[in-house]
This record gives C-alpha cells, structure tokens and sequence, in this order.
C-alpha cells in the first residue's frame, strides 16, 4: 500500500493540511503567511458581497442540473436495454461525448449556440422562431451550461444501462402475471432494484455540482470575448453575463489566483470540503428509506 499512500500523503493529506492552516492567515502567495485567526472566516460569511450569489448559482446547477442528467441517463439507459439491434452503436454514440475533454466541449457549446452566428440560431430563425441569447443572456446562461451538461452524460449512462441490464428477469415475469403495466414495473422493480446505483449517481452529481468549474469558467470567458468583439468593449469574463455563471469554486479560483488572496480563498475551500462532506452525510444517511439492498430497504 506504501504507493497509494505516498500518493495519498503528498497529493492530498499535505495541501489538505495546508489549506487548513491558510485559511487563519493573510497569505498573498508572495510574503510570507500572516495568523489573522478567524477573519478570513469573518469576510466570508458577512462582508464579501459575491459569495451569496456564488452559492445560489451552485445551488440552482445542483437543483436542476444535476437531477436532468440523472433522469435522462436513467431514460437513455433504458432505451437501449429495450433495444434489439444496434444496441452496440447507440451506447458508443451516447458514450462518446464523455470522451470530450470538458475545454473542448464547452467550446465547442459556445460556438454552436453563438446567439449571431451558432448554427442553433440559425436553424430557428428559418423556422421563424427567435432564439434566445444563450450565454450572452443571463437568463439563459445557465440553462445553457444545463444542456452541455446533459450532453455529457455518457458515463452515468453506462453505469444505469449496467444497473437496468442486471435487474432479475423473474422480477419482471412475476409483476406481468400479477397485472402490473410497464410504469408499475418500472416504479416497483427496475427503480428499487436499481436504487443503489441512483444513489451513487446523486452522491456524485451533488458533489461535482458542488466543485462545478471547468465548463462555466471557460464559457463565461469566450462569451466575454464574444461580446467584447460585438461592442468594441472590454467585458470581465469571470460570471459573465452579470455573475450568472459565477459558481462558487470559480469565485474561490479568482480570490485565490487573481487577486492572490490565497488565505481567503483556504477558507473558501474548507468551507466547501465541509459542506460537501455535510451534505453527502445527509444523502446517505436519508437514503436508508429508499435503498433497496437484496429486496431489504435499509
């Protein structure tokens, strides 16, 4: 085990560690650090104006987004165990977006739905329909982030196509005779026989909601650029259009390397590690009333 916990010491105990003891100190990555005992803490919770709009953009991704690709992994998953030829196929292009990295797909987002010159847009105005301004817009910002992210589901798919696959057939012979219909079979075998598996996909869903950055960090940047372009001005790229897409690991990435408030941002950081570990407690803890383990809720 020394290789894992070698690993395990250097790439996450010691900056977990770190990130502890900054988070007491004024640290600005140039001088050394200086103990300022709670007041990082202190600013978080009552003077820096952004974070209560950082953590309600993380909260509607995690409401909204996160259940849509649970759901339409689930609905997909099922699909192609229906399927009976080219099952092959689909589940490769279903998956194949999961192989994008996440830069390229979000660029690749921004430009398809370029609310002037996306082929989105485009497509609806030969319809007659206006489309909306996607990530110009901060209406519709996160509604857009919500599509890239359903886009993307091909991992949890295959996890519930693995899930739905392995349901007990006899399960499904018994309900047929008992007269049930094909969404009392689903409601009263496939979702309990498979709700350990719903159970890891909200656990990881609400977690990586919590650590969302990558997508809304890049579109706000080239939908930035974009309308700088437009207007002939320059915008400020981090939550653009008007914070919308402000997410709270994005505002702890600019505290922290734009602003070198590097202290601030430690604090900023346990105080996500906690409430992931506090919500992830409280899933698993609720999830006795409806994990279904050998036929045994728990």
């Amino acid at each position: 085990m020394s290789p894992w916990l070698v690993g395990f010491s250097v790439f996450f105990g010691y900056p977990l560690v770190m990130s502890a003891y900054l988070s007491f100190n004024h640290y600005d990555l140039l001088s050394p650090p200086r103990w300022v005992g709670l007041a990082n803490y202190r600013y978080l919770f009552t003077v820096d104006p952004q974070v209560w709009t950082a953590v309600k953009n993380t909260l509607w991704l995690i409401a909204v987004m996160v259940p849509l690709q649970i759901l339409f992994a689930f609905g997909i998953a099922e699909l192609l165990a229906r399927a009976r030829r080219g099952v092959g196929i689909f589940r490769t292009i279903f998956y194949l977006p999961a192989l994008a990295p996440p830069v390229a797909a979000t660029l690749g987002f921004v430009f398809i739905l370029n609310p002037a010159t996306g082929p989105v847009n485009q497509i609806l105005a030969h319809l007659g329909i206006q489309g909306p301004l996607w990530f110009q817009d901060p209406a519709w910002s996160k509604p857009s982030l919500t599509l890239l992210g359903i886009w993307g589901i091909g991992n949890i798919m295959i996890i519930f196509l693995a899930a739905v696959l392995d349901v007990p057939r006899h399960l499904y012979e018994s309900a047929e005779l008992d007269g049930a219909g094909a969404l009392q079979r689903l409601r009263w075998v496939t979702l309990p026989t498979i709700s350990p598996v719903i159970l890891f996909a909200v656990v990881l869903g609400v977690i990586q909601g919590l650590q969302y950055f990558t997508q809304a960090y890049v579109a706000a940047g080239v939908a930035a650029g974009q309308a700088s372009q437009a207007a002939d001005v320059t915008s400020v790229s981090l939550g653009y259009p008007l914070d919308s897409t402000l997410v709270y690991p994005v505002l702890l990435y600019q505290h922290g390397f734009n602003d070198f408030q590097m202290g601030y941002a430690s604090a900023m950081a346990m105080l996500l590690l906690a409430v992931s570990f506090a919500v992830t407690l409280v899933i698993v803890v609720q999830s006795r009333r409806w994990v279904h383990h050998g036929g045994v809720t728990r």
